[in-house]
């Protein structure tokens, strides 16, 4: 007979095998870099949350990581829920204290998250990666061929495989990152949804993709605090359009209390915001808000 707690053993799916704890922190937590500590725990209901929880209790310092195996209620944007099954993918946060950097400028955090995300997942995934404004990780997934016609002749359709959500505690800022690894097809949360291994990852090992993202992490984080938060000279504004599959394509903004906008994602500004063009010859900066992709070069709707 099968235990009935079987789902939520270390070793009920060996492919899915427990994060090292211990080679972690070797690997991670050293005296020059940001990384202060490093806890692994084996379910909660969401990293961000109790992370925060000990931000405003002074109880994390600057560089603290706080990882899930599995996350009961995951928070995304928007207050959405974020679930996957245990070791399916990557759960964690972190605790970061900009400090000295202006208060306006701490907005980019989230966004530099999603740099640093994109560039280490892509080097050690060996994915395409790609970032929906403003904090969603994009990959590309093999379409299913259609027995009714030939297709569009796209090679894939866009798919979000993570999610990143910031909030002020305590000193500093909390972000937490969602990234789906090893869901198999039956196992996406949504039909928009994807994951690495879908996306013909080189490689699903969580420990090697947590590295890099880390990794990546401390880099963009040193290189924006050492330009006093500028995104400009810091570099991260043009990467973050680089990598921005939202650009060039028209887009329907769904902004707080319940309005919504039409017009052409051009530019990432100065603010981090997204700057829409519409019909009527403005430009309208966009700073909060759902971004439904309408039309681009990857055609369809996401």
């Amino acid at each position: 007979m099968t235990p009935p707690d079987a789902s939520h053993n270390r070793w009920s799916d060996l492919d899915r095998p427990p994060l090292n704890v211990t080679a972690l922190r070797r690997g991670l937590l050293r005296p020059d870099t940001l990384w202060t500590s490093l806890e692994v725990v084996e379910s909660t209901g969401s990293t961000n949350t109790d992370l925060a929880e000990r931000a405003r209790a002074g109880a994390a310092a600057e560089g603290a990581v706080l990882i899930a195996e599995e996350q009961t209620a995951g928070r995304g944007r928007l207050e959405r829920t974020w679930t996957a099954p245990p070791r399916s993918g990557l759960f964690f946060s972190v605790y970061l204290e900009p400090g000295d950097i202006p208060p306006e400028r701490w907005g980019w955090v989230p966004l530099l998250a999603g740099v640093a995300a994109a560039t280490g997942l892509a080097k050690a995934a060996g994915v395409d990666m790609s970032l929906k404004w403003p904090n969603d990780l994009l990959v590309q997934v093999p379409r299913t061929p259609d027995p009714v016609g030939p297709g569009d002749g796209s090679s894939g359709e866009e798919r979000k495989t993570g999610g990143i959500l910031g909030e002020f505690a305590g000193d500093g800022i909390v972000v937490g990152l969602g990234i789906n690894v090893s869901l198999r097809a039956d196992e996406l949360p949504a039909p928009t949804a994807g994951s690495l291994a879908l996306a013909g990852a080189v490689s699903t090992d969580r420990e090697t993709l947590l590295r890099a993202v880390l990794r990546s992490l401390e880099h963009w984080y040193g290189v924006w605090k050492a330009a006093g938060g500028d995104a400009a000279v810091s570099g991260l504004q043009a990467a973050y359009a680089a990598g921005c599959a939202t650009l060039d394509r028209t887009v329907r903004a769904e902004l707080p209390g319940g309005s919504s906008l039409v017009g052409d994602a051009v530019a990432i500004d100065g603010d981090g915001r997204l700057v829409l063009a519409t019909d009527d010859g403005l430009r309208q900066p966009v700073s909060a808000g759902d971004i439904v992709h309408l039309r681009g070069a990857a055609g369809g709707l996401t």
